[in-house]
């Protein structure tokens, strides 16, 4: 059995390997890890949000990116690529190449199997040393359920969760609202029954 050590990449190196690279890969602790294609559901998720944002943004000094959009986490030495980023005015990027966000306001994850776990606990813990990050959202891609943690005083987080397709969850910091219906438009689960919510029926 090889006992080889990994070989550790600067930040630096890092983006100079990302910047030329066919797909995506994030990085943490000297390591890149590449990230799996995503799913149908996962797609609609994802533009439904950012459709539904960019609208309520027009007029707004604050812009939303999809997942191609790479975040910094200086503290923690975190590059990730959430799936949808919201940041708000004014706009700071690492360097002039404009690719890597420095101070989102609201992040987006859609949940799978191989990534909740990750995404409810690690990837939240790293995020929330972001000074600028206002509001984190999970988003499930198996049922109708979001849920946003706000930041409050003192390093605190407020859950709020919303599981009709009737409901609605505020963007207190970009100062949109994200109706589940539209965020579940077209969305159709595995295993559901006739009698199960449909989103955008």
């Amino acid at each position: 059995m090889s006992t080889s050590p990994k070989s550790f990449l600067t930040p630096e190196q890092y983006l100079e390997i990302e910047r030329r690279a066919e797909f995506r890969s994030e990085y943490y602790q000297g390591e890149m890890f590449a990230m799996a294609g995503a799913r149908r559901n996962h797609n609609l998720l994802v533009t439904n949000t950012v459709g539904q944002i960019h609208a309520q943004l027009r007029h707004r000094e604050c812009e939303v990116y999809s997942n191609d959009m790479r975040v910094r986490v200086a503290a923690t030495g975190l590059y990730a690529y959430p799936d949808v980023v919201i940041a708000c005015g004014p706009i700071e990027f690492l360097d002039a190449n404009e690719d890597t966000l420095l101070n989102p306001a609201v992040i987006m994850e859609v949940l799978s199997a191989s990534t909740e776990a990750y995404d409810r606990g690690k990837k939240f813990e790293l995020y929330r040393s972001l000074d600028s990050l206002r509001e984190y959202m999970l988003v499930s891609s198996d049922r109708i359920q979001i849920e946003r943690y706000s930041r409050q005083a003192e390093g605190k987080w407020l859950l709020t969760a919303a599981s009709r397709v009737e409901d609605a969850i505020e963007l207190e910091s970009a100062g949109c609202t994200r109706r589940l219906a539209d965020v579940y438009e077209r969305v159709e689960f595995a295993g559901a029954g006739e009698d199960a919510p449909r989103a955008g029926a």
